[in-house]
């Protein structure tokens, strides 16, 4: 099969198309044929070493979220056979590319993944599992904080995709949600439900007090301007402390794979309750430079790797 590794750590230059040996499926694992594989900055973190909990030994594959059909079916596995339309989240932080997504097929525990709903095609499916999970643990700790009913939360980046399903879950939990958007995407990230839509270039500082902020950019203090004293902050990656005198808590969110959650999150993307967004696709072999395209920002929505 062909598979995308980053053979040392590097910028997208380091990128490599290869052939590489068929996976096949141990006990309880399915090799997946991937069709859809979504580019997340995570993936950028990896090939650079910046990846949480240190540098990956090269070679390795990129690439967390998968949307496929199952080729074959191994030892122990019961709930999916040869066929079957599934999305799933390979637990990169655990797996730390063996395997990656960046390839045709990928054995995976059958725990990883969903079945996928025939009404979601897989590209926007890939772009659920890492985002929406992230985003929804990330709102779990805001609750945890016992907000009084119809606070005020503000979602930096809700361009994008952890952010915009934040900014849609906050809005179902019953948050009064103040989202931030990218130049020139006002009009979307309006149609997310939100009570207020904040620019990008706005002074955060003036935009609150809010009681909670979820920094899915994260933005770091700009972000913590906004909260009142003795609010919540929860980052999707390490900010500096806050100033202490405020009070205000810090949380930091990362990814914890929830296999209900998960068939929960794409159900509802796949039923129109919770929207999601592609900006591109490309094929796999093209994946160097999927990744300067995130480098260089500006995406409206998610790019995603398409798999012959």
């Amino acid at each position: 099969m062909l598979g995308v590794v980053a053979a040392a750590l590097g910028g997208p230059e380091v990128l490599q198309v290869t052939e590489l040996p068929d996976p096949e499926a141990g006990p309880g694992q399915v090799v997946v044929r991937v069709r859809a594989v979504c580019v997340h900055p995570a993936d950028v973190a990896s090939t650079t070493g910046e990846i949480p909990r240190g540098p990956v030994p090269t070679p390795f594959l990129p690439g967390w979220d998968i949307a496929g059909e199952v080729a074959s079916v191994g030892p122990g596995v019961a709930e999916f056979g040869v066929g079957d339309r599934v999305v799933g989240m390979i637990p990169w932080y655990a797996t730390r590319g063996a395997p990656g997504g960046y390839a045709q097929f990928v054995a995976a525990d059958a725990d990883w993944l969903v079945p996928l709903p025939a009404e979601l095609d897989f590209v926007p499916a890939s772009t659920v599992p890492l985002n929406a999970q992230t985003a929804h643990q990330g709102l779990l700790l805001v609750s945890l904080a016992m907000l009084p009913s119809g606070s005020s939360i503000l979602v930096t980046g809700a361009s994008g995709g952890v952010g915009g399903f934040a900014a849609q879950l906050a809005v179902e939990a019953g948050y009064r949600v103040l989202a931030q958007a990218s130049d020139n995407d006002e009009q979307w990230v309006h149609g997310l439900g939100v009570h207020q839509v904040v620019s990008r270039t706005a002074d955060l500082s003036a935009v609150g007090p809010v009681s909670a902020v979820f920094d899915a950019v994260p933005v770091g203090e700009a972000a913590a301007a906004a909260v009142q004293d003795r609010g919540i902050v929860v980052a999707t990656r390490p900010t500096p402390p806050m100033v202490p005198a405020r009070g205000v808590r810090q949380e930091l969110q990362l990814i914890r794979h929830d296999r209900e959650l998960l068939a929960d999150l794409v159900g509802q993307v796949a039923a129109g309750r919770l929207r999601t967004r592609v900006a591109a696709t490309m094929p796999l072999p093209q994946a160097a430079e999927a990744h300067r395209r995130v480098l260089a920002g500006g995406m409206h929505g998610k790019l995603v790797l398409t798999v012959d």
